[in-house]
């Protein structure tokens, strides 16, 4: 027989990780940046940031409608509200560098649907499916709707350091015309804007020396571009992208019409885009719209919204997977590029939508690496 032994009746005791990977030494944390009440449409929002001790994974953000009244006059909603509410969007780093330039629709919209930093393609990556939104009531103009403006691409990769105040980013919101959101008929008491902007950040590790996040100073950039020529209806031609360079995991295309309502009455029934002249991709645009259902999860589960009307994705950010599993993304398939690689969508011939010529702007997910990408799980 051995001899019984007691536990010991062991106590709780502080504990302090040894030196690993970072997340592990490290814990998320989020904590307050501003609130700005009482803008005016048409205004602008520059409010400094604040430090926090650690990395900066993510900023979120706000925006509240609050009524003084109620709209009157002929009320039609834009097709792009609540999300143009923004003319202009604007996050650079303490150098200037652009981390996320664009129109409104474009980075709150289109980054969190199509990036994968910000909800998952269960339905939470559009902002109508989370519980912070409500829809604009056409009477009063009030509502509400949130969303990220996203650093972090890959666990704990692409942060931004927070505890200097000194080196700190700038964001910055350029608030559309009332008449862009409620529609060119719209008059009477417009509301006014609230912006709350949070940070979700990594604290600096306890304890630990020279414990950092992977690649730190490498950023993923996101900016509109616009495409040319001008898609004409029914006609061939090869849209070019300006050059662009870096690591691209996700490049999609918005076409609107010459009234500024995207649509995809221009989009060919089979579409190339070609890199340096080679065409990487040459598919029908059901088999293109498929994978997007993939891969982005529209129409199941809880994701009952449909891909938006004008926009198409090119997806690398499926190397573990058919889906883009959001910040599980080991890099693989990212597509390479530098500053002299020319990338076109090749229309043969483009679909014969209304009001011609038809415009093509791109949204890329660019990264822009400190020294080698790191690829793999670059924190398992």
């Amino acid at each position: 027989m051995s001899t019984a032994q007691e536990a010991g009746r062991p106590q709780p005791q502080t504990t302090v990780e040894a030196p690993g990977p970072f997340i592990r030494n490290s814990q998320p944390g989020r904590a307050p940046i501003y609130n700005v009440t009482g803008g005016s449409f048409g205004g602008t929002l520059t409010q400094p940031l604040v430090a926090r001790p650690g990395y900066f994974r993510a900023f979120r953000v706000t925006h509240t409608l609050t009524t003084t009244g109620s709209v009157s006059g002929t009320v039609s909603l834009n097709a792009d509200a609540p999300f143009n509410l923004n003319s202009l969007i604007q996050a650079k780093d303490a150098f200037g560098t652009p981390l996320l330039i664009g129109d409104g629709y474009s980075i709150s919209f289109l980054v969190g649907l199509y990036g994968g930093a910000f909800g998952l393609n269960n339905g939470t990556n559009q902002p109508q499916n989370l519980p912070s939104y409500s829809a604009i009531n056409t009477t009063t103009g009030a509502g509400t709707f949130s969303y990220s403006l996203p650093l972090e691409f890959s666990k704990a990769y692409g942060v931004l350091s927070a505890a200097n105040a000194s080196l700190l980013p700038t964001l910055q919101f350029n608030y559309a015309a009332a008449t862009s959101v409620f529609g060119s008929g719209a008059t009477g008491n417009y509301p006014t804007i609230g912006t709350s902007v949070d940070a979700d950040f990594y604290w600096l590790p306890e304890g630990t020396q020279g414990v950092e996040p992977p690649g730190l100073g490498t950023t993923r950039q996101w900016q509109v571009v616009q495409a040319n020529p001008p898609v004409t209806a029914g006609a061939s031609a090869r849209i070019q992208f300006p050059r662009l360079g870096g690591y691209l995991d996700t490049v999609v295309a918005i076409m609107r019409d010459s009234t500024g309502a995207r649509t995809d009455g221009y989009w060919p029934s089979r579409l190339q885009m070609y890199v340096d002249g080679v065409p990487l991709v040459d598919t029908t645009m059901t088999e293109l719209y498929d994978d997007m259902a993939i891969q982005y999860g529209f129409g199941s589960g809880l994701n009952t919204a449909s891909r938006p009307t004008g926009t198409i994705a090119f997806c690398r950010k499926t190397s573990l997977n058919q889906q883009s599993l959001g910040l599980l993304d080991t890099g693989e398939t990212y597509l390479s590029t530098n500053p002299a690689t020319l990338i076109e969508l090749n229309f043969a011939p483009a679909g014969s939508g209304s009001n011609s010529p038809a415009t093509v702007s791109c949204l890329v997910g660019q990264i822009v690496p400190t020294g080698s990408i790191i690829q793999g799980l670059p924190e398992v």
